[in-house]
């Protein structure tokens, strides 16, 4: 029984953190049809530019401790709005329509160019800042188990990222006619619809939720040159196997993927480089389209 909750609980944040990690690049594919390899970069600017500012906060005396926890979605803010606007208004709004192979290849030339711009800015020394992780103290369960509260938080942000991205597409009119953009491009522009405006408003979401992903992530990690490239696979994967696009496909892939990887640390540590590839290869066997997809007509 022990093992079993030790499972599900692990299970739970390893999946929030994927959710969290994915979000926004599903977001930005099921609206602009661009497959951001150079999220993983957001991810790493976010964790980044947390980590850096929690290391002030905390390196003297600068009053209540807990205010960190606003400075770590207020740095995700920040950074994410300005590197995403950045990106959509400076290049892709000059791509738009394009191949979605050449998208993706702009955008891992992106992911380069920012990995190494993370280096020349905050150098090749790891970053630490794990004063947030430790406020909040441990939740133990039954006498042998105990999980990091920070880490049980993630669960509960994870959720409630999740309703308000439900909520925003399917309970505002932004939302409504963001939809319209998603199922026709033309006759939303024919609508009158502002379809750049739509598109720079969502890269930049996306972009915020890729920092927050790494803004979160900072306190319980060690921020180091690489996370943004390890980051991005597993999004990737997540994303494929919940359907490309799909908000609620995302939060099944990671869901999935989180308790195939726990079950697997737990009971077999040594496929646990494997077993999220190969739910990826068994959902996609099956559902060529991921569980959540849609098969798109196809223009003639």
């Amino acid at each position: 029984m022990t093992t079993l909750l030790a499972i599900l609980i692990d299970g739970a944040i390893y999946a929030s953190w994927l959710f969290l990690v994915a979000a926004g690049m599903t977001i930005i594919y099921g609206v602009m049809r661009v497959l951001n390899m150079a999220h993983g970069s957001f991810y790493a600017i976010g964790a980044y530019s947390a980590a850096s500012l929690v290391s002030w906060y905390f390196s003297g005396e600068h009053g209540d401790p807990y205010w960190s926890f606003l400075m770590l979605p207020a740095c995700a803010i920040v950074a994410g709005a300005i590197i995403g606007l950045a990106i959509e208004q400076g290049l892709l709004r000059f791509l738009h329509g394009r191949d979605e192979i050449l998208m993706v290849i702009v955008t891992y030339a992106l992911l380069l160019i920012l990995e190494d711009a993370t280096k020349l800015i905050w150098g090749v020394n790891p970053y630490f800042a794990y004063q947030p992780y430790k406020l909040l103290g441990q939740t133990a369960f039954g006498s042998n188990l105990r999980f990091a509260n920070y880490d049980l938080m993630l669960i509960g942000v994870a959720i409630a990222v999740g309703l308000a991205a439900w909520a925003a597409l399917n309970r505002t009119n932004k939302g409504r006619l963001l939809r319209a953009v998603i199922h026709d491009r033309e006759i939303a522009i024919a609508m009158g619809v502002n379809v750049n405006a739509m598109f720079a408003a969502t890269f930049a979401i996306g972009a915020i939720l890729g920092a927050l992903a790494g803004a979160l992530t900072a306190p319980a990690i060690s921020v180091s040159p690489g996370i943004g490239v390890e980051v991005i696979v597993l999004a990737f994967a997540v994303i494929v196997i919940g359907g490309l696009g799909s908000i609620g496909g995302a939060a099944a892939g990671a869901v999935l993927v989180g308790l195939a990887r726990s079950f697997a640390v737990h009971i077999a540590p040594e496929i646990e480089l494997f077993v999220i590839y190969g739910v990826m290869f068994l959902v996609l066997a099956i559902r060529p389209q991921g569980l959540f997809g849609q098969t798109l007509a196809r223009r003639i």
